[in-house]
């Protein structure tokens, strides 16, 4: 029961429902419950002789050297062991804060299901919802697909495996399609606003960037699409999606309030592009070059971004709300996960495989 601290430069919102801390100012100094034996000067570490129980509780006592924790303290946080590791990541440590609490193995599932499940978008959780979207034949498949999280019906299995299809809608395209033809480009992603976006586009090394887009409206399904020439972009594909022997997918974009981000191709920085203004193109510059490994491990499934809260994560960068990139060490953080991160206060869920071992994780 004794986890760590988050030391911060400016205060933070007295609210009981804040489970993971704010993004906007990472903390300037955290500590686990051990002694920091790294070079990690953010770091402190647990006084393991003065912390101790007491008649009428417990005292936790964390200590800081002068080059330890060096700034403007203006709010104390607790947080978990693997929290006080390194907050989100640091040049010592990346991974520690995201920790594997439930692995549920896909053995029944056939490839066409496992599928479904990794071409996951949304998750509502509060209506035990699922939805999964795919391209096939120059139509968007949209399915809505029961998800047990908080209500468990009497034919739901006990094994976190049920899904069964609650409503399908299919929409036709004219312009929008994936790309290639061995591993097909593309994916679609929640845009938090009220639409699903789909995105498809081939790595370009020089050149102007060309990406097919389709927006589809989430509560209405009607839809927009078309073709964007992002000049001067250098672009790693967004992403693909494959059914033959196993499924897979890849996942490389991520959106927030109202931009896609992608990684350039060169793994020196990253592409910010205005979902209503194509013209509304970012380079933002990591100011080093990034390894570019998905986060996942090597396999059948990759995720190379995703967000915690408003926080943009890659294998060895973090890019703050105000586009503040922030260099990392770089680590595998969730294996085999093949779908965006999916969060639910502290808890954030997917799904992914790896050559037939296949997956549902839930991390904290």
């Amino acid at each position: 029961m004794i986890g760590g601290i988050l030391l911060y430069s400016e205060a933070l919102t007295e609210d009981a429902d804040n489970i993971y801390p704010s993004t906007a100012k990472l903390p300037v100094a955290y500590a686990s419950n051990d002694v920091n034996a790294t070079a990690d000067v953010a770091r402190g570490s647990m006084n393991l002789t003065e912390s101790k129980p007491l008649d009428n509780g417990y005292r936790f006592v964390w200590e800081f050297t002068p080059s330890q924790g060096n700034g403007t303290i203006a709010a104390v946080a607790l947080t978990s062991k693997q929290g006080g590791v390194a907050a989100y990541g640091s040049m010592e440590n990346s991974k520690a804060a995201f920790y594997q609490i439930m692995e549920t193995r896909l053995e029944t599932q056939t490839v066409e299901e496992l599928a479904e499940l990794f071409s996951a978008v949304e998750v509502d959780f509060e209506n035990n919802i699922l939805i999964n979207i795919r391209f096939q034949d120059s139509s968007v498949i949209i399915h809505k697909r029961r998800l047990p999280v908080f209500t468990l019906g009497l034919n739901d299995r006990l094994n976190d495996t049920t899904n069964d299809l609650l409503e399908e809608k299919v929409i036709s395209c004219s312009t929008f399609k994936f790309l290639g033809s061995y591993t097909p480009y593309g994916d679609f992603l929640d845009g938090h606003d009220g639409y699903w976006y789909g995105f498809a586009n081939q790595a370009n090394s020089s050149g102007d960037a060309k990406m097919y887009w389709v927006k589809i409206k989430k509560d209405d399904y009607t839809m927009t699409e078309g073709v964007w020439t992002l000049s001067n972009a250098c672009l790693k594909a967004i992403g693909s999606f494959k059914v033959d022997t196993y499924a897979q997918r890849s996942v490389r974009g991520v959106i927030r309030n109202g931009y896609l981000y992608l990684t350039a191709y060169d793994d020196a920085g990253i592409y910010k592009i205005n979902l209503s203004n194509s013209t509304d193109v970012t380079l933002i510059p990591f100011g080093f070059t990034s390894e570019g490994k998905s986060q996942t491990g090597s396999g059948t499934c990759a995720n190379y971004l995703f967000m915690v809260n408003d926080l943009i994560i890659g294998w060895d960068y973090q890019i703050k709300p105000d586009d503040t990139v922030v260099q990392t060490v770089g680590s595998t953080r969730l294996l085999n996960l093949g779908t965006p991160l999916f969060q639910y206060k502290e808890f954030c869920f997917g799904w992914g495989g790896n050559y037939g071992s296949d997956y549902r994780m839930c991390f904290c």
